[in-house]
């Protein structure tokens, strides 16, 4: 596992943040969103979204829980909330497996997940700053280990 923390004085930061994420992102990735309520987990979502699709201020999937984007890269992408989940068996009807089998996940509420994680992934914890700003404490498993370093510009 390796660790990376980076400053993110405001949400452009935090999307931009997510603008570097989209262009290190492979097939079998697995982007997991930590962080309460309000900690910048959809903006930073968002901000990988329109990198890769160019479509801006993608909706947020609490209610569906999942929402899949083909990117112009040819990559698929899913991004999940999870919030809503009330029990990780119901994981199987969501199509995580098969969403990473051809593609990445960017998955907000991993908690929700109960143990299940994916090889290849990286934790990403937002945490709200005293100056209104947030950290991002990233810890990488897998082939994430060796990309992690493209993050912190």
């Amino acid at each position: 596992m390796t660790i990376l923390t980076l400053t993110l004085p405001d949400p452009e930061a935090n999307a931009r943040l997510g603008a570097r994420l989209a262009r290190l992102l492979q097939p079998g990735d697995a982007v997991l969103l930590e962080g309460g309520l309000g900690a910048g987990k959809t903006t930073l979502a968002r901000g990988v979204i329109e990198a890769l699709t160019g479509e801006k201020d993608a909706p947020s999937p609490t209610y569906t829980l999942v929402q899949p984007y083909e990117t112009d890269q040819g990559l698929g992408l899913l991004h999940a909330d999870l919030y809503r989940l009330e029990d990780p068996e119901e994981l199987d009807e969501l199509g995580l497996d098969e969403a990473l089998d051809h593609g990445a996940a960017l998955i907000e509420w991993p908690d929700r997940m109960g143990r299940w994680r994916p090889a290849d992934r990286l934790e990403i914890v937002l945490k709200e700053t005293e100056a209104g700003g947030r950290t991002a404490r990233l810890e990488a498993f897998g082939s994430w280990e060796t990309r992690l370093g493209g993050l912190a510009d």
